[in-house]
């Protein structure tokens, strides 16, 4: 397929609501296999990043793609359903942000996420911690939601190279 551009921080397209996929054919493979192969470049080029959604590269639907270092897999059309009391801080970034930037925000630590596979089976899964948060932020650019958004607190803000120094455990 194609590794495509993706859409930065201030590029209406992101604020969006996409569109709920109802046809599971030829043309959802695209999307996600553009969303593979830029994922990939972007992890190879940044070094840093589990997931990239559709509206990110400029498809205004609902597909999300992961690739972790344990696992890969696609969310089509997810849903949160359920969602614990208990929050995390957890510092994140974005493609969109060109990963240049941190905003420490707070997430729900534990999520039920209702979605399904790329042939339309209907999957429930629960997502922890550092995964909860990936997902969570993932949904959210379904919803046309940044993780900028989320900020509290202009002090919660952090360049890259900074968050590397202080906080990067694998570097």
């Amino acid at each position: 397929m194609a590794i495509k551009e993706v859409l930065l921080l201030g590029n209406p397209k992101l604020r969006e609501n996409c569109v709920h996929i109802e046809e599971f054919n030829s043309d959802l493979i695209n999307i996600v296999n553009d969303l593979k192969d830029t994922l990939l470049q972007l992890q190879k080029e940044k070094k840093i990043g589990r997931a990239i959604a559709a509206p990110q590269i400029n498809y205004i639907k609902r597909v999300i793609f992961y690739n972790l270092p344990d696992r890969t897999f696609t969310m089509i059309n997810p849903e949160v359903i359920w969602h614990s009391e208990e929050t995390i801080d957890i510092w994140d970034s974005c493609y969109c942000f060109n990963v240049e930037f941190f905003v420490n925000i707070r997430r729900y630590k534990t999520i039920k996420v209702r979605f399904q596979d790329t042939k339309g089976n209907k999957v429930v899964e629960t997502f922890d911690n550092s995964m909860s948060e990936l997902v969570q932020h993932e949904i959210d650019h379904l919803n046309g939601i940044l993780a900028t958004d989320h900020l509290k607190d202009m002090k919660n803000i952090i360049m890259r190279v900074e968050w590397e120094r202080r906080y990067r455990k694998d570097g």
